[in-house]
């Protein structure tokens, strides 16, 4: 029994040995999944998935994939233009040779929302563009043809001559609620396409000196120099905004974005390819919101409304009995409380077609049709705080 003891133990001993020794020159032998670079660096890898990938939960992964392909580069390119006062001899003393052969150049994104190769982005990043080029996430290149703009909401559509395109789906804007998960996606500073995640932090922001027409969707996905044009989509990749400015102090995201609901993109891009240009209601009159100190000026008991303080001589509106002092509180079936409500019903009225509003002039409420005429077109202007 005790020759057996021995022998077992001196095996033992002499595995033990050999495990150390092996250990010691050979560790890769015994880790798990374990690979060498070059023979140097013992690394341990995960275990290959055969089976299809599956994105981990909270993931936006899917909707990321739907819609990124549609979401494009647009670069243009302006001719340099030349100052008449270049050749001046005092201006050149002053300021010295200025090189003014060097084109500008801008950077932006859009979203392709057609088969037929029709393009969304802002107006500001094609604006006064003399070549606009667009670059596909596939890597596919083509020069972009301007169909129209409109100033008024900042948008604008181009269109590209390429086969087999990806295009995005357009969702419910109207939907939308405050809190709900969205993904900004564009191309920002020009490192490349990029996707940022947020919530939907306001709805129905306006006044804010933008456009003319604003009813932003404002979000703290990150937005930056870049991004103007590109989409804002949930988490089903749907798109539900186009992107179009940010406030910032620094020039880059501060967690407060601005998109402009795909509901009034439609409208613009349908005005658009149809007639060349987004025609829209107009009255001739100058609102105001209603404020205790203007509804004393003119004698007004209303408490809601836009009080109108001034009237266009042989307008639509005072043609229609309109006058200075009244207070509009609903165009058809829809309540105003303010300009900008006054203004977007107004421009939804279609042109030449009577419509109903409802008004107080003093104590008496009463209602008078009203035909609009053509809303004239606003000049191009720069905007406040948009991003390139």
């Amino acid at each position: 029994m005790k020759r057996i003891w021995l022998l077992f133990a001196q095996a033992v001993t002499v595995l033990l040995a050999a495990y150390f020794v092996v250990a010691t020159l050979k560790p890769q032998w015994f880790q798990r999944g374990s690979s060498s670079l070059g023979g140097v660096v013992s690394i341990i890898e995960a275990p290959v998935n055969s089976g299809p990938a599956t994105a981990a939960p909270g993931s936006f992964s899917a909707a990321a994939k739907k819609a990124a392909p549609a979401v494009v580069s647009i670069n243009t390119s302006k001719a340099a233009r030349r100052s008449p006062r270049s050749n001046d001899p005092w201006f050149r003393f002053f300021f010295g040779d200025q090189d003014e052969t060097q084109p500008q150049v801008g950077l932006g994104s859009g979203v392709i929302v057609s088969a037929d190769g029709y393009i969304l982005t802002n107006n500001h990043v094609v604006e006064g563009a003399d070549e606009i080029e667009v670059t596909l996430n596939d890597g596919r290149h083509a020069s972009g043809k301007l169909i129209g703009t409109d100033p008024d909401t900042d948008l604008a559509v181009i269109r590209i001559q390429l086969d087999k395109l990806p295009v995005i789906v357009l969702g419910n804007s109207d939907a939308l609620q405050v809190g709900d998960q969205v993904l900004a996606i564009g191309n920002p500073f020009g490192v490349g396409q990029t996707v940022t995640s947020g919530i939907v932090s306001a709805l129905g922001r306006n006044q804010l000196g933008i456009n003319t027409f604003e009813n932003f969707i404002q979000t703290d996905a990150a937005i930056n120099p870049g991004n103007s044009g590109g989409a804002l989509i949930d988490i089903n990749g749907n798109l539900e905004g186009i992107n179009t400015a940010i406030y910032s102090r620094s020039g880059g995201s501060m967690g407060i974005g601005f998109a402009i609901p795909v509901s009034t993109a439609k409208q613009v891009l349908e005005g658009i390819v149809k007639d060349g240009q987004v025609t829209r209601g107009w009255i001739g009159v100058e609102p105001n919101d209603l404020s205790p100190e203007l509804a004393e000026t003119f004698g007004v008991k209303a408490s809601q409304g836009v009080i109108v303080t001034g009237v266009l001589q042989n307008g639509p509106a005072a043609q229609a009995g309109i006058r200075p002092g009244d207070v509009i509180t609903g165009v058809g079936d829809k309540q105003v409380g303010n300009q900008q409500e006054l203004l977007t019903a107004v421009a939804g009225l279609k042109p030449g077609t009577g419509a109903l509003f409802k008004l107080q002039r003093g104590n008496d409420k009463m209602e008078l049709e009203v035909t609009p005429g053509t809303r004239p077109r606003t000049p191009v202007r720069r905007m406040p705080n948009a991003n390139e």
